[in-house]
């Protein structure tokens, strides 16, 4: 008989990263010049903000935010291994990773085997060394099925879900970010090294209509000004739909599979109504309540364009998940949303049984 759980986390990269350099993204974005002075000014934040900014930029309140990160990862981690699954199924947002220019699907299942991957490239690239004090070449085993993401993609097209897939990432790019943290962080202890399950990843367009035109990162003000917009990304409704399918498509496996929804929410550097000063957090509420609530039919009523106005292009991934979710009737175990204006983005957690 088969049996499922959900799980929702975050992958957010400066985690992987020290203290030191956890605000990093926002200290960089201050000093973006087109960027009105008075948005800059901490005089005029939101109380809140300026606590957490201090006097220290971040640095002092980056250890309470990783504290409160890591607990919660690690409720869900102890989750996962209550279940003990044959399969995880992982939906991650593509950053510019294996989706470029010469082709941008709306999803893809990533039908590899086990694959050594760097871990810190990322971060390497941004001049963070990582907080575990390993060799800037560390990198860890991330377990594939290759066999069963085939049988996947082959089912959600024979169910009518047409579905791109990949045999091996893209050489000379970054393994997908959001695959890799997921194993980094529910391995948090261990930097990933020791995490015993299979991963079927089917990483998602998130990034829409930012994809290429920012490719799937970072812009000031003034490219933005001159930036050519890419065609949308898959709809929350569409995204709940697959999910849907691939909850089908296992229901009749006979085998332990979890789900796994991995991001954060709004993120400043994509809230561009808010300068990229903070992230849309009263969007984020509202949709968290929605989720809380079970509301599928709100959550399948929000729009692409909401969703980019907030700055919530990786909440997709939620969408994804929850659409397994109520395919195949699990509960809301538990759940926390953490919220912050200087750390770039908010960051909910979900367990589904």
């Amino acid at each position: 008989m088969s049996q499922f759980m959900a799980l929702g986390m975050t992958h957010y990269p400066m985690l992987a990263g020290t203290d030191e350099h956890m605000a990093g993204l926002l200290r960089w974005t201050l000093q973006d010049e087109d960027i009105p002075a008075e948005e800059k000014d901490p005089a005029n934040w939101p109380e809140r903000m300026r606590k957490e900014w201090g006097a220290d930029e971040g640095r002092s309140a980056a250890a309470a935010h990783r504290r409160e990160l890591v607990g919660h990862l690690r409720r869900c981690r102890a989750a996962l291994d209550d279940f003990a699954p044959d399969h995880v199924v992982v939906w991650g947002d593509d950053q510019y990773e294996n989706f470029r220019e010469d082709v941008v699907p709306p999803f893809c299942v990533l039908a590899y085997g086990d694959l050594e991957v760097p871990a810190f490239e990322v971060m390497n690239e941004r001049g963070s060394p990582n907080q575990w004090g390993l060799p800037d070449d560390f990198s860890l085993t991330l377990h594939g099925d290759a066999p069963t993401a085939r049988e996947l993609a082959d089912g959600l097209i024979n169910d009518g879900f047409d579905m791109a897939y990949s045999y091996r990432k893209r050489p000379g790019a970054h393994f997908p970010h959001a695959i890799l943290n997921t194993q980094l962080f529910l391995d948090y202890d261990h930097a990933g090294a020791e995490m015993p399950y299979k991963l079927l990843p089917v990483t998602v367009n998130c990034y829409g209509q930012h994809a290429i035109a920012r490719k799937g990162g970072l812009a000031r003000f003034g490219e933005i000004a001159r930036e050519s917009l890419d065609p949308a990304g898959p709809s929350p409704a569409r995204c709940i739909a697959l999910g849907r399918a691939i909850g089908r498509h296992f229901r009749s496996s006979g085998e332990r599979v979890a789900f796994v929804a991995s991001s954060s929410w709004s993120h400043a550097f994509l809230t561009d109504k808010l300068w990229h000063i903070r992230p849309d957090t009263a969007a984020d509420r509202r949709l968290y309540d929605l989720m809380v609530a079970g509301d599928i039919d709100a959550l399948a009523a929000v729009t692409g364009a909401e969703v980019v106005d907030a700055g919530q292009h990786e909440i997709l991934n939620w969408f994804c998940m929850l659409g397994a979710v109520d395919e195949l009737g699990l509960e809301l175990d538990w759940s926390a949303l953490v919220t912050t204006d200087v750390f770039n983005s908010n960051k909910p957690f979900a367990v589904y049984r």
